[in-house]
C-alpha cells in the first residue's frame, strides 16, 4: 500500500482588472473541474479553496493594512491539498493545473501537522 502524504499546492497569479468573457469563464471552469475531478477520481484530493482579491494584512506590531499581499507582481489566489507519495509526484500532478495556462504559478509544499 502506498504511503501517501499531504502536499499543498499554492496558486499564484498576477492580479488583473480585466474580466474574462463568458466563453473564457466557461472554459476556465471546465478546465478547473477536469483538473480537480481527475485528482478526486484518484482519491488524492483533500481540499481546495479559492481566495478573494480583497483582504487585510496584520504585521507583528498589530498594524493593519487594507489590501492583499503582492510579491513579484503575483498574489496568492487559492490552494489545494492533495495526497501523493513524494514531492516529485505532487509536482507532476501540479503540472496539470489550469492556472499555469493563465500565466500563473504553482508552488508545491509538504504539510507539517501542527501539534496542540
Amino acid at each position: 500500500m502506498e504511503n501517501l502524504q499531504d502536499f499543498m499546492l499554492l496558486f499564484r497569479m498576477q492580479p488583473s482588472t480585466e474580466h474574462p468573457t463568458t466563453d473564457q469563464l466557461s472554459e476556465m471552469q471546465q478546465n478547473w473541474g477536469s483538473f480537480i475531478g481527475g485528482i478526486a477520481a484518484q482519491a488524492k484530493l483533500v481540499s481546495t479553496t479559492r481566495l478573494a482579491f480583497e483582504g487585510a494584512t496584520i504585521d507583528n506590531q498589530l498594524n493593519v493594512s487594507t489590501g492583499i499581499s503582492i510579491a513579484n507582481n503575483e498574489t496568492l489566489s487559492g490552494n489545494m491539498v492533495i495526497k501523493a507519495t513524494t514531492v516529485k509526484e505532487a509536482t507532476e500532478i501540479a503540472k496539470g493545473c489550469p492556472i499555469l495556462a493563465m500565466g500563473g504559478s504553482v508552488e508545491v509544499r509538504g504539510i507539517i501537522p501542527m501539534e496542540a
